[in-house]
């Protein structure tokens, strides 16, 4: 067992920050907001805790929280502009910001520009990504149950009943990008401690389209669903190296597969036998 750990040790980090980023956009989503920034949030808090860990000294804790406070602080300005967008155009406008950030850390001296910051302290063990992702994971739970988290189902269902039962919809379109920024953000910097090297286009479009992928495959507005969805998403490409050359293909077909035999994802199948 503990041989199996050793040698699959990054690809075991690896499940938990995507568990992390999945977690991240189900919150938007469970308030019905198609927000697509969590890649963005993801690399602004990275830079934000590796710089702080290699000029500043920061401590992986204090680099974490504090990326995560970066990426909330940019979450609630943009939250201002795109407040009254709904579905493909609130899409499209958080994937641009996505780009425009990218293209903000290919350019800005600080981060390296394209060729990448190095350096940053190997720090982020297994332990600490997984405590992490069990407190958020927990939080997510009790959200879930209370009051907040109805008002978030109903801002999902029905904006005009929610406005009717005197809920803020607005607040809480705002409130739900915030939360799934500071989870994006300590995803990030867990990923950029837990590597030696990152570069902008770890951050990029790409990245966003897995995120989603993962929570569509688990179920959108599930919580385990999207855990399910990232372990099932970051490990299944190790089991099928022989489809290397046409991952893109096979995770298109499995997504495909899941839309039309289990539409609600993951989580629909025991949710529809409970």
């Amino acid at each position: 067992m503990i041989e199996f750990l050793s040698q699959h040790s990054k690809l075991i980090d690896q499940v938990g920050i995507n568990a992390l980023l999945a977690l991240s956009l189900s919150i938007s989503l469970r308030a019905g907001s198609l927000a697509l920034a969590q890649a963005a949030f993801m690399g602004i808090a990275a830079y934000v805790s590796s710089v702080g860990a290699v000029r500043l000294g920061w401590n992986l804790m204090a680099a974490a929280l504090l990326g995560a406070l970066a990426a909330a602080l940019v979450a609630a300005v943009l939250a201002l502009p795109i407040g009254k967008l709904r579905g493909v155009f609130l899409a499209i406008a958080t994937i641009g910001f996505g780009e425009i950030a990218r293209i903000v850390e290919i350019n800005w001296p600080i981060t390296g520009g394209a060729e990448g910051f190095s350096g940053i302290p190997n720090d982020a063990s297994t332990i600490w990504i997984y405590a992490t992702l069990t407190v958020v994971g927990v939080a997510l739970y009790l959200f879930g149950r209370s009051k907040l988290g109805l008002a978030v189902s109903a801002t999902r269902e029905d904006e005009n009943a929610a406005r009717g039962v005197g809920i803020d919809v607005a607040a809480v379109r705002m409130g739900t990008l915030i939360a799934g920024a500071i989870v994006a953000g300590l995803a990030g910097a867990l990923y950029a401690h837990s590597n030696f090297f990152i570069t902008p286009g770890d951050f990029g479009f790409g990245r966003m389209e897995q995120i989603l992928v993962m929570c569509v495959i688990g179920g959108v507005t599930s919580s385990a669903g999207a855990i399910l969805g990232a372990l099932l998403m970051t490990v299944l490409p190790e089991l099928v190296r022989f489809l290397h050359d046409y991952r893109e293909v096979s995770s298109g077909a499995i997504l495909l597969g899941i839309i039309l035999f289990a539409p609600s994802g993951i989580a629909g199948l025991w949710q529809r036998r409970t």
